[in-house]
């Protein structure tokens, strides 16, 4: 019986169109997949809950941040267009379900609570929405560059 169900799970999964357990599929995988999205902000709230200046750790640190944030994304609300090339990030999915379209993968990838997300690379950019029915709840930590930060980094 079990076998049957996991044999269904997967037949949704692949006629859905949409990325399970919050990963690109592996046949999915493209460069240049998605090459924009949501450029503003909606109905997102961004809240620095500690940071740390790294310079003390030696020069190579110097003008480097390690950044702890909350962001709160209302259902329908967008973290806009942005990329990794130089700011690392772990994202944790505390609780609701939030909606990633990423630069290297065709479909849509879906985070539930529980998952997490490694953000780094030259080629990796990606916006946000939030398509569930309640606020989706991030936790986020990265390596930011001080005086980098703008409207469509978060």
């Amino acid at each position: 019986m079990k076998l049957m169900l996991t044999a269904a799970a997967l037949a949704f999964a692949a006629f859905t169109g949409f990325a399970q357990a919050g990963e690109c599929p592996a046949d999915k995988m493209k460069d240049g997949a998605v090459t924009s999205g949501e450029m503003m902000p909606k109905d997102v709230t961004d809240e620095v809950l500690a940071s740390i200046d790294l310079a003390p750790k030696g020069e190579a640190f110097a003008g480097e941040m390690l950044r702890l944030r909350k962001l709160v994304i209302q259902p329908g609300g967008v973290v806009p267009w942005h990329d990794h090339a130089t700011r690392p990030a772990n994202i944790y999915v505390v609780s609701g379900t939030v909606t990633e379209y990423r630069s290297n993968c065709a479909v849509p990838i879906v985070h539930k609570a529980g998952d997490t997300v490694a953000e780094y690379g030259a080629g990796l950019a990606h916006w946000w929405k939030n398509t569930g029915n309640e606020p989706a709840v991030l936790i986020s930590a990265d390596l930011l560059q001080s005086g980098k930060m703008d409207d469509h980094m978060m």
